[in-house]
């Protein structure tokens, strides 16, 4: 249920106190592992989420092949609802499917990766209107995140500080240790949306190899 300004300070002391019993986020349940009686965590489940509407993105793109390069044990999944997403309107109103898919979306994940470009030294209305969407209904709270920017050296800083403001504000972990820099020239993307460049796809797969390690060691 999305809530104005006013109403957010009030719903953010209640999810502290968990009055509704759903509470903070939490990874998923363990199960047995196959030797010597160990536990391990069951499949982490990664949602990347590119703040770029733009055909042959390099944001979406790298999100795109990150997916296909995470390690053993984890899954990923690129959020491909962004332009389904109607204008926030605060209030008590039902929200709208693509609302509640999304909501739905960042819930079950274990962990929620953002790659988005910058658009006049901030975030993308589009990427913006996305994250009010989750102010007041809670799902970020406490949920792992992190960042990952292929912007070229010394540029996109505006959307990252924005970003990180709007984490903070809604209560998300941000894993400081996982947010990477894979800078992506446009040229990279491929005709099929992807990243063939062997270098690029190293350093993604890296980068998913250190959000998955940072979630075991939280």
């Amino acid at each position: 249920m999305a809530t104005d300004t006013a109403q957010v300070p009030k719903f953010r002391r209640a999810r502290s106190g968990d009055p509704a019993g759903r509470g903070p986020h939490r990874r998923r349940p363990f199960v047995a592992a196959p030797l010597g009686g160990r536990t391990v965590p069951s499949m982490t489940q990664l949602l990347l989420i590119s703040g770029s509407t733009r055909e042959g993105s390099t944001n979406t793109a790298a999100l795109r092949t990150a997916a296909s390069v995470v390690p053993e044990g984890a899954t990923a999944t690129l959020y491909g609802g962004l332009v389904s997403l109607p204008a926030f309107v605060p209030g008590d109103q039902a929200p709208p499917a693509a609302v509640t898919q999304l909501r739905e979306a960042v819930e079950t994940a274990d962990a929620v990766l953002f790659c988005t470009p910058e658009y006049a030294g901030t975030l993308p209305g589009s990427l913006k209107n996305l994250l009010d969407w989750l102010v007041g209904s809670g799902e970020l709270n406490d949920k792992p995140v992190a960042w990952l920017s292929v912007a070229a050296p010394g540029r996109g800083e505006g959307a990252r500080t924005t970003l990180e403001t709007v984490l903070r504000y809604v209560d998300a972990k941000l894993l400081a240790s996982a947010c990477a820099r894979v800078p992506v020239p446009r040229d990279a993307v491929a005709p099929d949306g992807g990243i063939a460049d062997q270098g690029i796809r190293a350093a993604l797969a890296a980068a998913m190899a250190d959000l998955v390690g940072a979630l075991d060691a939280d």
